[in-house]
C-alpha cells in the first residue's frame, strides 16, 4: 500500500472514531451490563471515555456548545441523566450541569488519580464513566457536574426527551 493511501487511511480512521456517530440500537434495561461486548457497541473514543474512565479534549467534544433543548442519555445504556435545563456555561470546554435528572441515575464514587481526589461520576445502570462532579457550581445546587460528551447521547426535545426541556441560554460577556 502506498504511503498516500495509508495516510488518507490513518486520517479516516480518525475522523471516524472521534466524531459523534449513531447510537446503537438500545438495549433492554434488565440486560446483564457486565456481559455487553463494549467495545463493538461503542466508537473508540467513547470505549476509551466510558469504560476506562478516560477523558476527552476540552473545547473539541460535540457537546460542550450545545444550547439546544433536550436531554442527555448514557451512551452506553440509554439512561435519561441531565436536561439541557441544567446545563450552564462554566467555561471549561465540556458539558457542564448542575444537577442530573434522577439524583439516583448518577452514581458517584471517590478518585484519587490526577495527584488530587475528586468526585467521579458513573452511569447508575451501566457504570459508564461520565465525568466528574465539583462543588463550585451555580445555584441552586452549587454543583458542576462536568461530563465528557462522549459519554452521553444527545436527544433533542421533541424527538423522545422523556423530561420537559429548556434551551440552555449562553452565558452573557
Amino acid at each position: 500500500m502506498k504511503a498516500s493511501s495509508l495516510s488518507s487511511l490513518a486520517l479516516s480512521l480518525v475522523l471516524t472514531s472521534t466524531m459523534n456517530a449513531a447510537p446503537p440500537t438500545p438495549l433492554p434495561a434488565d440486560t446483564d451490563w457486565s456481559k455487553v461486548d463494549w467495545q463493538a457497541r461503542l466508537t473508540p473514543e467513547q470505549y476509551q471515555v466510558t469504560r476506562q474512565a478516560g477523558t476527552e479534549r476540552p473545547f473539541k467534544n460535540a457537546y460542550w456548545d450545545n444550547h439546544k433543548a433536550g436531554e442527555y442519555r448514557c451512551v452506553g445504556c440509554d439512561l435519561p441523566l441531565y436536561a439541557s435545563a441544567a446545563k450552564y456555561e462554566s467555561g471549561t470546554g465540556w458539558p457542564s450541569f448542575f444537577e442530573p435528572i434522577d439524583p439516583k441515575a448518577v452514581a458517584e464514587h471517590e478518585d484519587r488519580g490526577w495527584f488530587a481526589v475528586r468526585t467521579e461520576t458513573r452511569c447508575a445502570r451501566c457504570d459508564a464513566h461520565l465525568g466528574h462532579v465539583f462543588d463550585d457550581g451555580p445555584k441552586p445546587t452549587g454543583l458542576r457536574y462536568c461530563m465528557n460528551s462522549a459519554a452521553l447521547r444527545f436527544v433533542p426535545k421533541g424527538e423522545g426527551a422523556t423530561v420537559e426541556a429548556e434551551a440552555v441560554q449562553p452565558a452573557k460577556p
